[in-house]
């Protein structure tokens, strides 16, 4: 019924201030989670998922992503002379193949959408994915990989949502949804960027992963600033809502907002728990801890 998403978006442009000063010479996405990255899981999130091509939206002092995901001949070498094989297949595998990632500056802080924006040229007319970093989905089958699921039967735009209290749902994107049908998603009837308290329309927030249609692009152009003096995604999503199919997909998993720094922590913890070796170190040291 629809195309195949080949593109995804990934916005790094963020200041990380709620990481200062660890973030002052580190990107936040670069900061580890057991032993890789974070923004390496959402990359290897798109790559389950079919993904083909990867567009990294980034900004001042955020070289150190692209380096990351580039060849580095004299450790390659170090530990080819060294016979560290283990080591050296683990590096290659986070490399991707050549041709397969593209890097464009958001040159001012202007909002998700204004970041989504700047990819424009890298997408072109297609359909595409955008993986907020900062968001870490953890389950035995992607995020991701479960929307492009319900695009192959559905079409149109799908976003990712999951439950939170009512009493927190100031601080997210809220959706009205319709009717659960028998594949487990639903029509998205409208959404709105941090509701005030008490006028939210359900419990269920917009957890960080989207696909949508090319046609946002135009949307987000002449979008104007909206909540925290930004252009806003919603904003534009809900623009495009008069005019296209949304549905969405409640996320089976859980999810770490690594933006923050219990999120950060316990995305630490939770995977760590999942390494066989590391849990018999760390596990009696967190039983001691809690006391």
């Amino acid at each position: 019924m629809s195309g195949k998403i080949k593109k995804a978006v990934l916005p790094v442009a963020g200041l990380g201030t709620r990481f200062l000063p660890a973030t002052k010479a580190v990107p936040k996405e670069m900061l580890t989670i057991v032993d890789a990255p974070v923004v390496q899981y959402v990359v290897d999130e798109a790559r389950a998922a079919g993904i083909e091509h990867i567009v990294f939206v980034t900004g001042r002092n955020k070289h150190v992503i692209e380096d990351h995901f580039d060849i580095a001949y004299e450790l390659e070498e170090t530990l080819r002379v060294r016979k560290k094989d283990a080591a050296l297949k683990d590096l290659q595998a986070t490399r991707p193949k050549a041709g397969t990632t593209s890097f464009t500056r958001q040159q001012e802080p202007l909002g998700l959408g204004h970041a989504v924006w700047c990819a424009r040229d890298l997408i072109g007319s297609e359909p595409f994915a955008v993986l907020l970093p900062d968001m870490l989905m953890k389950a035995p089958k992607g995020c991701l990989t479960q929307m492009v699921e319900a695009y192959k039967t559905h079409g149109g735009n799908i976003i990712s949502v999951e439950e939170v209290p009512m009493d927190q749902t100031h601080n997210y994107g809220i959706i009205e949804r319709g009717p659960v049908e028998q594949d487990d998603t639903f029509t998205i009837h409208g959404m709105v960027e941090k509701p005030a308290p008490g006028t939210a329309p359900s419990n269920l927030y917009i957890n960080g992963r989207y696909i949508l249609q090319p046609e946002i692009f135009d949307l987000l152009q002449k979008q104007g600033t909206g909540a925290g003096g930004e252009i806003q995604l919603t904003d534009a999503m809900q623009q495009l809502m008069q005019e296209q199919p949304f549905r969405g997909v409640e996320f089976k998993g859980t999810t770490y907002d690594c933006g923050s720094k219990a999120g950060f922590l316990a995305a630490n913890i939770a995977y760590a728990l999942d390494n066989e070796e590391l849990a018999k170190e760390i596990s009696p040291l967190l039983q001691k801890l809690m006391g």
